[in-house]
């Protein structure tokens, strides 16, 4: 009886999830409906935790579908280790605000973790950060990417004049910079970012993959560690 309940309790999570319960409870795989409800109700932890799995298995499917392509860098926009032995990957833009705060919870993380890469996906989606963007990527092609990053993060705006403080405080060659950046490489890695983050239904930065996990908005150190340690050596 314990099982069939569960195939049932399971069975109306899902559909429950997927906006198919009317007014009232269903009869499914010959169950009673108070069955069901009775289950759910003495088990309310279970709604949540099938929502979560639900999710996952989604995302999963998603990032399958978009390949492995994408995982790779822009040359040297990375923080932390290059080579390090698990990634977490960040859709982030310079103009938004929990973007930076969460380059704070980034630093902390990449500190307490030698082997950690993180991954910046630029994605320029607030009006005016598409310039910051391009100078990011410029400055990975100088191998400054790190330095620009996080003096463009101190900053409150990514406006010219930020963007200017932040090139000249990571050391950039400011002519050589202003070429690479209407460069076509940094042009596709733009569209690829976007089209990548509509592929996996991203609404908003941040937002966040590490191994086949999908993340949205800023997390925090502990749950940014804690999905980092739960995907194992996934680059």
């Amino acid at each position: 009886m314990k099982e069939t309940i569960l195939r049932g309790v399971g069975v109306f999570a899902l559909a429950l999830l997927g906006g198919l319960i009317g007014a009232g409870l269903f009869s499914v795989t010959g169950l009673a409906d108070r069955q069901t409800e009775a289950y759910l109700l003495e088990n309310p932890e279970l709604l949540p935790k099938m929502a979560q799995e639900l999710q996952n298995r989604e995302a999963q499917q998603r990032l399958k579908a978009a390949g492995d392509e994408w995982r790779q860098p822009f040359p040297g926009a990375v923080l932390g280790n290059p080579k390090g032995s698990h990634t977490l990957y960040e859709f982030s833009d310079y103009n938004c605000g929990y973007c930076r705060m969460s380059s704070g919870h980034v630093e902390q993380l990449i500190a307490k973790d030698p082997e950690l890469r993180v991954v910046i996906k630029e994605w320029p989606i607030f009006e005016g950060s598409e310039t910051p963007a391009r100078m990011a990527l410029a400055a990975a092609k100088q191998g400054k990417f790190a330095a620009f990053h996080r003096a463009l993060f101190k900053e409150e705006t990514a406006d010219a004049a930020a963007i200017d403080r932040a090139a000249k405080a990571a050391g950039l060659d400011l002519a050589r910079a202003a070429k690479d950046a209407q460069g076509q490489d940094v042009t596709m890695e733009l569209m690829r970012n976007e089209m990548l983050a509509q592929e996996l239904g991203f609404s908003g930065t941040p937002a966040w993959i590490t191994g086949n996990r999908i993340l949205h908005g800023a997390q925090g150190v502990d749950a940014l560690a804690d999905a980092i340690g739960d995907s194992g050596d996934e680059r």
